[in-house]
């Protein structure tokens, strides 16, 4: 890999994590509506863009018996962990929301033992507990159960994200085309949604209806571009990047939602970008 590629890789990733900041700002800002609609919403975009990234590529929508299975727990697990996400983004800091979600390659690594029978080294297992004592501090568990109840949805949405994860690992090492996966958890997360829509609709200003379609072509931009990065450089070299989302959140927090993060807070970001370094550099020099 040359040093131009891991520039693009860089560049990429960093405006992935752009544009789930991005999203996760567009969520909070349109307003009281039902977690269920605007997770819909976000999709049906996604949605949307993916079906049109197949249809350009004109190779169809193939999947392959065996990853059926697979391919649906990445959709089912993945659709959890949003609507979690987007509960959180309503009820925390987006900053807070965000560091949670970022647990995600932590849960990844304890997953991957039981989906992909991969076994953490040490080094691993050190690394992901010291992550969730990071994440206590974010959590705050001395407080009330309706003041912590968020905090823990924020961070089975990163479970969710980590699962999700492994199952598209483990589906792309076995040739399903990227694209397919996003219509597959778009399409799924769409009807899921679906009921809770109708059943519950909220109508929705002008203005909400903008915020919802930017936080869709938000998603899309960080999904893409995410997948963009990793074809220039490979993640050991540039997954801790992808952590700039949270500062790309606690800016935008700051500056348009008067969102300051607590110092327990910034103690938790800390810890967890912390670890992740030194994931990062310890995977550079392997």
């Amino acid at each position: 890999m040359n040093r131009n590629d891991k520039l693009k890789g860089i560049t990429f990733i960093l405006l992935a994590a752009f544009g789930f900041s991005l999203m996760t700002f567009f969520v909070r800002i349109s307003g009281d509506l039902p977690t269920m609609q605007k997770a819909f919403f976000r999709n049906f975009v996604a949605l949307i863009v993916a079906s049109s990234a197949i249809i350009k590529s004109g190779e169809g929508i193939h999947i392959g018996k065996g990853n059926r299975l697979d391919v649906f727990l990445r959709s089912a697990f993945g659709t959890a962990g949003l609507i979690a996400n987007f509960y959180a983004v309503d009820r925390l800091g987006i900053a807070d929301a965000n560091m949670l979600n970022k647990l995600s390659p932590f849960f990844a690594i304890i997953l991957s033992i039981f989906i992909l029978k991969e076994i953490p080294s040490r080094f691993d297992i050190l690394t992901t507990i010291i992550a969730f004592i990071g994440a206590l501090f974010i959590i705050r568990p001395t407080g009330t159960f309706t003041a912590v109840f968020p905090a823990l949805v924020g961070l089975f949405g990163g479970f969710g994200a980590g699962t999700a994860y492994v199952f598209v690992r483990k589906v792309s090492n076995k040739g399903v085309k990227t694209p397919v996966i996003v219509f597959a958890f778009s399409l799924f997360s769409c009807l899921v949604t679906l009921p809770f829509l109708i059943a519950d609709y909220t109508p929705m200003a002008p203005i909400q209806w903008l915020y919802l379609i930017l936080a869709g072509v938000s998603a899309s931009l960080g999904q893409f571009s995410i997948t963009t990065a990793y074809k220039y450089a490979p993640a050991k070299e540039i997954s801790v990047f992808d952590y700039t989302q949270v500062i790309f959140a606690a800016l935008l927090g700051i500056l348009f939602l008067g969102e300051v993060p607590v110092a327990q807070s910034i103690i938790g970001y800390t810890i967890i970008i912390g670890v992740a370094l030194i994931r990062w550099h310890k995977n550079l020099k392997a």
